[in-house]
């Protein structure tokens, strides 16, 4: 029945999962990737746009103050570049998180636009997250399954990917993957300015200036940008460049006061107040803990 989960290809999937994963999650198939994860600290990233499949564990996913969840047996679709933290819930070494990723390329969703049936719009939210279904499963696990046939990847994989956008175009989650291959929605015109706030997150940010180079209004822009990200555009910038600075500590933690400033901050004491509310600790002690890890 289609929606229901059969677990034994939950199991295989979650298997070969274990199998093939590496520590860079790479693999040979063009834009998926594999991941094992035994740990459950707290974790910061931006994301990408991408379906994941989860086959073992669970992770809570935060963006804003929006809380996600999913676990095995779930689907979770991220549209477009975001600035999030979270954490795989109870991993370890002997029961790792075990999930797969597959990017989602707007070249690829357009063309299956045009055969897909129409659906009602619920507004563009940047994630979503639910179960996945028989048939996506199915051909995840296919995809997975290339990996111990490489000759098969050129000709099979993009077959397969394509199925697998296909069923996501018509089950529940259509509306926020039609946005992907839209060249004119809204989330297309917000990512203009989502790129250039990531492109250029050290240099001041005017709102009327990014609204103008996502073609909207201020008042429109901010309304769009909060609905898809769940952050205001300072909010977002702000994520980011404590994110970037986070990484840079991690190779200079004795200069913090010139990492801040790399980042965009002109005042050392603005910059330690705000990575310590994001991240719990100040720069100085989370560089040395990341120095250890």
């Amino acid at each position: 029945m289609a929606g229901s989960v059969p677990r034994d290809q939950l199991s295989e999937l979650r298997d070969r999962i274990a199998v093939h994963a590496r520590p860079d999650l790479s693999t040979a198939v063009d834009g998926l990737t594999l991941s094992k994860v035994e740990y459950s600290a707290p974790e910061y990233s931006l994301t990408e746009p991408l379906l994941v499949v989860m086959a073992q564990g669970a992770k809570r996913l935060l963006l804003g103050d929006e809380i996600f969840d999913y676990r095995a047996g779930d689907l979770f679709v991220v549209t477009t570049d975001l600035p999030v933290s979270g954490h795989f819930v109870g991993a370890s070494a002997k029961t790792p998180a075990l999930g797969m990723g597959i990017t989602l390329r707007a070249e690829a969703i357009a063309p299956l636009l045009l055969q897909a049936p129409p659906v009602r719009r619920t507004g563009t939210p940047a994630i979503a997250t639910g179960p996945a279904s028989a048939e996506i499963l199915d051909a995840a696990l296919r995809l997975v399954r290339l990996l111990e046939s490489p000759a098969d990847i050129p000709v099979l994989a993009p077959l397969i990917e394509r199925e697998l956008l296909w069923r996501l175009l018509t089950g529940p989650h259509a509306d926020v993957i039609r946005q992907i291959g839209l060249a004119d929605s809204s989330l297309s015109h917000v990512n203009r300015a989502i790129h250039w706030i990531r492109d250029n997150y050290a240099e001041p940010l005017r709102v009327a200036d990014l609204a103008s180079l996502a073609g909207m209004s201020p008042a429109a822009f901010h309304r769009h940008f909060r609905g898809i990200t769940n952050l205001s555009p300072l909010q977002f910038q702000k994520r980011i460049r404590l994110q970037e600075a986070r990484s840079l500590l991690a190779a200079h933690p004795r200069d913090i006061a010139g990492v801040g400033h790399l980042v965009g901050y002109d005042s050392p004491s603005q910059f330690n107040r705000e990575y310590r509310r994001l991240f719990g600790t100040p720069p100085g002690a989370d560089a040395a803990r990341l120095r250890t890890v």
